[in-house]
């Protein structure tokens, strides 16, 4: 068939006219990105589990969507799906259910290969079988809600793009709408609205599709409960104030610990992660719990005392401002304090009982470390790593925020921000000891020499943790020698809490970030959850009756599944990259996912204007920069101007999508069977989110290799000829000249997204 044909049409075989079959197609797409980032993020938060394996959602989501397109013939049942997100909101918000799906966390985190926060080990084996079985049966209702919710979504979208008579322009429509789904959640999120908008806005979507369903009143009244029930969601036992930030639930509320009475609390996603401490020298030796040896050398004053004038001082992780205060209190002419949530410095801002943001001396940048460290031409005479833990990944990436920040690279670019004579003081709250042996064997590689190691208990000034000197070993062993305080109060930390550092472990680097595991292996978590999906595709056979789903696939369909596989593990990559090179944040990370959706534009205005273009040379240049991209170190950009390394990294990155995308459309135009094409390439992304967990093992770079083998064996499995619908069944709806004119007003589109990312990013580069 060809698209351009100048025949005209108001209806296609189905009876829906082509306009609003590409109204539906659109809509779709807004609101399954919507509410697939919602989730991620909501129920991440809630489930506090799920904040490390995000991408189990996603990968669910996929699922009932590809599965959703393979049974597009049968009945919608919006409201069915709709009642399934009724429920899950009411879990996520009613007060008597939450703690219920939040036990999850416990159940779940008794797996000791799987570092979480605050976890719970059982002394019984049987115990410890029992809660997790537990949590797995409740993990499988919640993943058997979410494949409801997207289901009818799927059935929608398949129904709608195998009946468009021009499927270039349908598939156009279906990628615009999933870039302004993720766009507007971006604006949701950078407006820290919570779940009561998101709820609202996803409803007021979802209302004009259930508007023309069977099931319209039923779905009308599940959307107004389901906004009734978020409204919940505001409200915390005890809080002062909730905020959601881009990457977290904050709750403000006053301490619950005895030794911290009278403080104020910060909790993320619902558990304990920051105190604001009021450590002045009048609040310290006034405190009767306070023991006298600490008194002037709290966890937060420790830093500035292993140099001699510690005027310059970075701190990465400061937080709500406890190790800026500590800086000021010792003496620090100047300190710049970055930190990577904008809601927790403005706790720190009005909150704070030392009120340090507030001090001339003090520079606030929001921004991720490892982006401050690339950018930063300053040097500091100490350089400070708050206790800067993360309980959330990004949503699309095995790494978890502070991944990057303590690799070897990481602290390497750190050590060059040093003065002559400058120290680094690292704390981390290492809940295993191999944690502690990594941290150290990797600034022993920075530094060339052992960094001085303690480990500091829980007290009411500070949380505690363990402290890593390094840096200038003259500078620290001067400083050890004249200031017995300090010399007499380390020696105390060691003896009360000795560090066992073999210096065995392996260290971390950009290609193998993970911090919290003990070495390559994929967390038993993840294999559990891997059964837990094949058991959600058991129950999806039979829930809509298709035993051949995934059986008597042609080479049609097995080529589209690969192509999805590879696409996601592709992106995956990408946005790997570009969190080195730009930093892990929100945005970052929305606007690589965005260059890619653009890329997909692009390669699909060029197929309608070149459709003579060899698929040959589409296919080379796909692998071609596969494998020239495993050669490519992104981090070597790292010194660019931010917007500039910003449009080099994302075009570079995003630039095999193009050529992915032009093979992809070729075969999708010709195909017969569009709804079967589309659900084999979203079950095959499905397969590619479970594939990423390779990268526990063989790391991040050696993923390109994997793509490259995937798109490979796509393009041998790609028909010679393709079965095509024949134009009497679908006839185009528009001339020639229509068409060429929507594709002009396309190619506009494509250039004012591409517009609004680079400011976007100068924004980022403003603040």
């Amino acid at each position: 068939m060809s698209l351009s044909t100048p025949q005209a049409s108001s209806r296609t075989a189905s009876g829906e006219k082509p306009a609003r079959l590409s109204w539906t197609i659109f809509l779709v797409s807004v609101v399954g990105l919507l509410l697939e980032m919602m989730l991620i993020r909501w129920i991440g938060t809630e489930i506090r589990i799920f904040a490390y394996l995000q991408n189990t959602v996603l990968i669910v989501c996929f699922l009932a969507l590809g599965m959703g397109c393979f049974s597009c013939r049968q009945p919608v049942q919006l409201a069915r799906g709709l009642a399934s997100f009724m429920v899950l909101t009411a879990l996520l918000s009613v007060p008597f259910l939450k703690p219920l799906s939040q036990q999850i966390t416990h159940q779940l985190g008794a797996f000791g290969d799987l570092v979480i926060w605050h976890q719970i080990f059982l002394q019984s084996g049987w115990q410890t079988l029992i809660q997790v079985a537990c949590g797995l049966v409740m993990t499988f209702a919640i993943i058997l809600l979410l494949w409801e919710v997207f289901l009818p979504m799927g059935r929608l979208l398949g129904r709608s793009m195998d009946d468009h008579p021009r499927t270039i322009f349908a598939y156009s429509v279906n990628v615009a709408g999933s870039l302004l789904g993720i766009w507007l959640f971006v604006l949701l999120s950078g407006l820290a609205t919570g779940p009561i908008v998101w709820v609202c806005v996803s409803a007021l979507i979802l209302a004009f599709i259930a508007w023309n369903q069977t099931d319209r009143r039923q779905s009308l009244g599940c959307l107004a409960a389901t906004v009734l029930l978020a409204g919940f969601s505001t409200k915390e036992p005890n809080a002062v104030e909730i905020a959601w930030s881009p990457y977290q639930k904050l709750t403000f509320a006053p301490a619950s610990y005895q030794d911290w009475e009278g403080t104020n609390f910060i909790l993320v996603n619902n558990t304990g992660y920051q105190a604001l401490i009021d450590n002045s020298d009048a609040k310290v030796r006034s405190n009767p719990k306070v023991p006298t040896e600490l008194h002037g050398l709290t966890q937060y004053d420790v830093p500035l005392a292993f140099h001699t004038q510690p005027e310059r001082v970075l701190v990465v992780g400061a937080g709500s401002g406890n190790d800026v205060a500590g800086a000021l209190r010792g003496g620090a002419k100047r300190v710049v304090a970055v930190e990577i949530d904008p809601a927790i410095i403005d706790f720190g801002r009005r909150f704070h009982p030392e009120h340090p943001y507030d001090s001339p001396l003090v520079h606030v940048v929001n921004d991720d470390a490892r982006s401050y460290f690339a950018t930063s031409q300053e040097k500091f005479d100490v350089i400070i790593f708050g206790l800067l833990d993360s309980h959330t990944t990004t949503s699309m990436t095995n790494a978890r925020l502070d991944h990057y920040v303590y690799t070897k690279e990481s602290l390497t670019r750190a050590r060059s921000l040093l003065a002559e004579g400058g120290t680094m003081v690292l704390s981390f709250d290492c809940a295993r000891n191999f944690i502690a042996d990594r941290m150290s064997l990797c600034l022993k590689e920075t530094f060339g020499q052992d960094p001085l190691a303690f480990r500091i208990p829980h007290n009411s000034t500070g949380w505690g943790g363990t402290v890593f000197v390094a840096g200038d070993q003259s500078v620290i062993s001067h400083q050890l020698a004249t200031n017995h305080h300090l010399q007499d109060q380390v020696s105390r930390w060691q003896a009360e809490n000795p560090l066992t550092l073999p210096h065995t472990t392996r260290i971390a680097t950009d290609d193998w970030p993970y911090i919290y595991l003990a070495g390559p292996s994929v967390p038993t978590l993840y294999l559990l959850l891997a059964v837990l999906l094949i058991a959600l595709v058991g129950y999806g056979r039979r829930r809509l009756q298709s035993n051949d789903m995934f059986t008597g696939w042609n080479r049609s369909q097995a080529h589209f599944f690969f192509l999805g596989a590879a696409f996601m593990l592709l992106e995956v990559q990408n946005i790997s990259k570009a969190s080195v090179v730009l930093g892990n944040t929100w945005l970052v990370n929305a606007v690589i996912v965005s260059g890619i959706m653009v890329m997909i534009l692009l390669s699909n205005f060029i197929a309608e204007k070149f459709p003579r273009i060899p698929q040959s040379a589409a296919a080379t240049g796909l692998l071609g920069l596969c494998v020239a991209l495993y050669f490519v170190d992104l981090s070597s950009f790292a010194f660019l101007p931010f917007v500039t390394k910003s449009l080099l990294v994302g075009s570079l990155t995003t630039m095999p999508m193009l050529f992915s995308g032009l093979i992809f459309i070729d075969s999708f135009s010709k195909t017969k069977d569009k709804n079967l094409a589309l659900g084999a390439n979203l079950l095959g992304a499905l397969v590619g989110g479970i594939l990423q967990s390779v990268t526990f093992l063989i790391g991040i770079k050696a993923l390109l290799l994997l793509v490259a083998g995937l798109y490979s064996i796509a393009l041998l499995l790609k028909p010679q000829s393709v079965a095509v619908h024949s134009t009497a069944q679908h006839e185009p709806d528009e001339t020639a000249d229509q068409i060429l004119s929507e594709l002009v007003e396309l190619s506009g589109q494509i250039q004012v997204v591409q517009l609004h990312q680079q400011q976007s990013i100068k924004e980022v580069e403003a603040i």
